[in-house]
This record gives C-alpha cells, sequence and structure tokens, in this order.
C-alpha cells in the first residue's frame, strides 16, 4: 500500500468519515457556527443539508467531541425509512428504556418520563437524525413532536436533522410540514469546496498521516483535482487514494497535473468506475476527453468514437448541470430571503436563471 511507501502512519484520503481528518473549509466552518447558534438556543430544530459526500457525518463527528456530555446528552441515530412508530422505540431505546411491545401512548409517555430524568441532572438531550431524507411525513412530525416536551419551560430536547438536498426541498415545499419549518431555528447547506481550499485540504489530511514531504505535489495539480471531483471531499479522497496509489507504484515523487490525467486516464477504462468518480455538478468546465489530452492517447486509439460520445455526452451533462445549479442557487437565495415567491413560481425562477 502507498501509506507504507511514503512512510506515512495513516491512511489519509480513507472513505470511512473520521473526525480526526476534520478539515474547516469555508461551508463547513458557516455550519460550524450555524450550529453552535443553534445549540446556544437550546431548542428547536437545526437543519444541515449537503450533497453525497459533502462531509455531513464528519460533521456530525466533529461536533459530538466538540459537545461535553456532562451538559448534553447526545442520541444519534441513521435513518432509513423508519416509519413513526419505529423511530419512537429507537429514541426511546438511546434513552435506556425498554421499548419493545409498548404502544405509540407508553412510548411517548417513556421518553418524556426519560427526558425528564436527564434534565433533572442539569442536561439537555440532543438528538441527532443522519440520513432524514429518508424519513416520512409521519416520522418527522412525530419528532416535531417530541420536541415539544418541556420541563420549567425549557425544551428538553433539540433536535440536528442532516440530510441530502432533498430532504431540503421537501421541507421548504411540504404544506404537511409547515409547524416543523417554523421550529427551525438554524439551517445551512455544505456546499463543495473551492478551488483555492483543494491544495491546504490534501496537505491537512496527508500531515495528519504522517506526511514528511514525500511525494511532493505542483500547483497544477490542484486545478486538475478540483475539476475532476467538483471540489466534494469524499470524491477528493476517491481520487487521491488512486494518485497516491499510482505515484507510489511508479515511484514518483512529483504529483503534477500528468500524473493525475494519467490516473483518471486509467480510472476511465473501466466506464462504471470512472463515473462513481465524476462529480454530479462541477462549479468550473471539466478537462477536455481523454481522447484530447496527452495522458491518455492510447484510449483514443483504441476507441475513437466511444471517445467521441463520451465527449458528447459530457458536454451534454455538464450544459444540464450548469443550468440547474443556477436555479437552485436562485431558489436557496429566494427561500432564505423570505421573499414572496417569485409570479409564475418556477418557470419565473427557470427564466431568471437562463
Amino acid at each position: 500500500m502507498y501509506e507504507e511507501h511514503f512512510g506515512l502512519t495513516d491512511k489519509p484520503f480513507q472513505l470511512t468519515p473520521d473526525a480526526r481528518f476534520w478539515f474547516d473549509s469555508a461551508t463547513h466552518r458557516k455550519a460550524m457556527a450555524y450550529l453552535g447558534y443553534g445549540l446556544a438556543q437550546g431548542e428547536g430544530f437545526i437543519v444541515i443539508t449537503g450533497d453525497i459526500g459533502a462531509g455531513k457525518t464528519t460533521l456530525v463527528a466533529h461536533v459530538t467531541e466538540q459537545i461535553d456530555p456532562a451538559n448534553l446528552n447526545v442520541i444519534k441515530i441513521v435513518s432509513t425509512a423508519i416509519e413513526a412508530e419505529d423511530l419512537l422505540r429507537i429514541v426511546a431505546t438511546g434513552l435506556d428504556i425498554d421499548a419493545p411491545g409498548k404502544s405509540k401512548a407508553e412510548l411517548l409517555t417513556m421518553i418524556e418520563c426519560g427526558l425528564h430524568a436527564i434534565a433533572r441532572t442539569g442536561r439537555r438531550t440532543l438528538l441527532i437524525v443522519d440520513e432524514a431524507q429518508a424519513l416520512p411525513v409521519s416520522a418527522l412530525e412525530e419528532l416535531r413532536m417530541l420536541s415539544n416536551f418541556q420541563a420549567g419551560g425549557r425544551a428538553m430536547l433539540q433536535i440536528f436533522l442532516l440530510g441530502q438536498p432533498e430532504f431540503r426541498e421537501r421541507l421548504n415545499g411540504s404544506d404537511r410540514l409547515e409547524q416543523l419549518r417554523q421550529r427551525v431555528i438554524a439551517i445551512h447547506h455544505l456546499d463543495p469546496m473551492d478551488p483555492d481550499e483543494i491544495a491546504d485540504y490534501i496537505g491537512h489530511r496527508l500531515r495528519i498521516a504522517g506526511w514528511q514531504g514525500s511525494p511532493d505535489f505542483a500547483e497544477n495539480a490542484f486545478p486538475v483535482l478540483h475539476r475532476a471531483t467538483g471540489g466534494v471531499p469524499r470524491r477528493l479522497n476517491q481520487l487521491m487514494g488512486r494518485v497516491m496509489l499510482h505515484a507510489a507504484i511508479t515511484d514518483a515523487k512529483l504529483i503534477d497535473a500528468s500524473l493525475v490525467n494519467a490516473v483518471r486516464a486509467d480510472a476511465a477504462r473501466d466506464l462504471p468506475s470512472a463515473a462513481r468518480t465524476a462529480p454530479i455538478m462541477r462549479a468550473v468546465p471539466s478537462d477536455p476527453p481523454p481522447a484530447a489530452t496527452p495522458a491518455a492517447p492510447e484510449i483514443a486509439a483504441a476507441d475513437p468514437q466511444l471517445v467521441a460520445r463520451i465527449a458528447a455526452l459530457e458536454a451534454r451533462v455538464e450544459e444540464q448541470d450548469a443550468a440547474l445549479r443556477r436555479v437552485l442557487t436562485l431558489l436557496v437565495d429566494w427561500v432564505e430571503s423570505d421573499a414572496p415567491a417569485p409570479r409564475g413560481g418556477l418557470e419565473a425562477v427557470r427564466g431568471a436563471a437562463a
């Protein structure tokens, strides 16, 4: 493995979330500010959304490391499509309540008693629900009801919801979630990293893993890495794992743009794998297709028609991604501004984005 070749003490680009590798990017720093504000309020809902691989689970791990258990009791749930009553059982289990076989009414009574018991120790309870987009409306309504439990005029339970972008869309677009929406006191969407953050992110993770400067990095490698991954942390980790392995195998001392492009060209031979690495949305235009780059002459020679088809598909996807990003940006700006809905609804937003 490349860790041994380069004298590293850990895996710097593992895909499993690890709070030790927390990187304070601009968007994550803003998320922490919203979280700090929300937790200081001690009530309601905090909502963080982000695309797959944006770092939501790492954010949770980092937040829980900062929490003093003497002040806050934390219950964590990774959601699937949990129905309302099953969700109550999971919350009850988190409060050390024997939940099997209990009716919904019994569960609610026991959960309230459990929250009171924690409150008597001078602590509040924070319920963290990951993958909240999978929860049905009935389960979200049950969470809202739990947030109503009080002791001495103060909420005993605060709820932190993390989900993919569609959860934010559901929250803002469903009339059935109006009461929950009114209880959201802090909300933030995790954006991809900016191009100028890529070098710091990679250096940060390498230093934690014991990097001593080998391999070195050329400045021209970082723009290519950003374009290839869209600045999404998990995609960047996936690509960097391949890059570091290639550097170890070839005994490369310098990682530059040509080496990164060579790795991408190699990955492109396996189209399903390349699709997993490619970004869904790109903030900047992608690299030229492999046939146009010196790093992949063998692909063009092998099947020029296939390369041309891939290039045409990439161009079409990028046009659609750019239009969708403009629409989403306008929608988010409108929602956060509390302005009245644009006349003509979504069509008006699309027209403004064009």
